[in-house]
């Protein structure tokens, strides 16, 4: 019985996964969003999120864990510089998971997965969205 076990079965060996996992949270570090199969993606969606912790960390120990485990530096350099700092004030929850429907060729559920919209992005969201609200209460009132 595998009553609380938490592994998601990708059915190939250890060494294929670490290299699959490795390169597919590259591919999502280097294009924002990848599609793939709802199994890889939570799997993938775990090893995301230690890395864009350890990028929020950003000391030289994190960085070469991080090159340790995803093994392309120039990544890992866009990781730390670029996508790490939008997440300082959130605490998890770096990546979402929508599910797409079956695969066309063998009905496997594919999903996208895809980094949430950094603190930055959310602030000038809200900030449009105030300033929206705010012009169209003004010409109301005069």
């Amino acid at each position: 019985m595998r009553h609380r076990k938490l592994t998601f079965k990708i059915g190939r060996k250890s060494a294929h996964v670490r290299s699959l996992l490795a390169n597919s949270v590259c591919s999502l570090i280097q294009h924002g969003r990848i599609t793939t199969t709802i199994v890889k993606a939570k799997r993938v969606r775990i090893l995301a999120d230690q890395m864009v912790t350890l990028g929020k960390e950003g000391t030289l120990h994190a960085r070469k864990l991080a090159i340790a485990k995803l093994r392309q530096p120039a990544t890992v350099r866009r990781l730390f510089d670029e996508i790490a700092p939008g997440f300082q004030n959130r605490n998890g929850g770096y990546t979402r998971i929508y599910k797409l429907g079956p695969r066309i060729g063998d009905g496997a559920e594919m999903a996208i997965l895809e980094f949430v919209e950094s603190d930055d992005v959310m602030a000038a969201r809200s900030l449009q969205a105030e300033e929206s609200a705010a012009e169209t209460e003004a010409p109301a009132q005069s």
